[in-house]
């Protein structure tokens, strides 16, 4: 019988061993990238990008992330290379990263590809392409493919326990989520106005205006919430706006504040929804039993 040396075994391994398969994800502009295997290397360029690479228990393989994200706490040791709109980019290039995460409306993609520098982008928005944020990275970090599946079930399920605790009477109540005093508010097709619809709550700024629309205050007037929160910091008398002494919310006082930390999860489209619904029904339960 003949006898293989060692050289022979490893060589008859290589040969029988199944070729690496590349993984290939199409990002949200329609860019493909290729990886001979899952990058060891990642920066973030966005918040809800960070708390997704995180959520899949992934935090360990990031070198850099931007300037305002801040969740959870080990990431704050890690190297800032400025904001998603404006990011060091020799900083990045100094990281030497695997892959950098970015939003929609980053203006450094082109200069980082330029480098040689792979680059996903998101248009994170809503919950469905939160959903698929975390099915894309997921799949490039080289998790198995039902993990992404099982956090978003876990999310979806997390929200209705939120909206069974809530109380009967919160159930149709005509909300209005201000995001920034100009006024712009949360219409019914943004991330927050669909998290208020799980909620079983009534947002008065329909679907048909946009997810985020700069407000006509009389408009807020007219609609009579029941209800307002200030997605913002704020320190305004809303009763002094002209005609909002009339608005039922501001005459009975069922306005809702939030915390800077709040604020950020209220505020992010990403895995921590139930976190931001959880907020959003302790002022429901607050307001409803005045």
């Amino acid at each position: 019988m003949k006898r293989f040396g060692s050289v022979g075994f490893v060589f008859l391994s290589l040969f029988l061993s199944p070729p690496l398969v590349a993984i290939e994800i199409t990002d949200d502009l329609g860019v493909t990238s290729s990886f001979a295997i899952p990058p060891q290397r990642v920066i973030s360029l966005l918040p809800s990008l960070t708390e997704t690479v995180c959520v899949l228990k992934q935090c360990q393989k990031l070198v850099g992330v931007d300037r305002y994200s801040n969740w959870p706490a080990s990431i704050k040791s890690l190297p800032i290379v400025g904001g998603g709109l404006d990011p060091n980019i020799e900083a990045i290039a100094m990281l030497k990263p695997d892959v950098v995460l970015v939003g929609k409306s980053s203006r450094a993609t082109d200069r980082l590809r330029s480098l040689g520098i792979k680059v996903l982008t998101f248009d994170v928005k809503d919950y469905r392409s939160t959903q698929l944020a975390i099915t894309k990275i997921a799949l490039i970090l080289g998790l198995p493919d039902k993990e992404a599946e099982l956090i978003w079930q876990n999310i979806i399920s997390q929200v209705s326990l939120i909206t069974a605790s809530l109380p009967k009477n919160s159930q149709g109540m005509r909300v209005y989520f201000e995001v920034s005093n100009t006024p712009f508010g949360a219409g019914e097709s943004s991330f927050i106005g669909e998290t208020l619809s799980r909620l079983k709550v009534t947002n008065i700024i329909p679907s048909s205006l946009g997810p985020f629309p700069k407000l006509n205050p009389e408009f807020i007037v007219r609609e009579n919430p029941n209800l307002i929160m200030l997605g913002y910091t704020a320190n305004e008398n809303l009763s002094a706006r002209p005609g909002w002494n009339k608005i039922q919310a501001v005459s009975q006082q069922r306005i809702c504040s939030f915390s800077p930390e709040e604020i950020d999860v209220l505020s992010r489209p990403s895995p921590r929804i139930p976190e931001a619904a959880q907020i959003m029904a302790n002022c429901l339960i607050a307001q409803t039993s005045k």
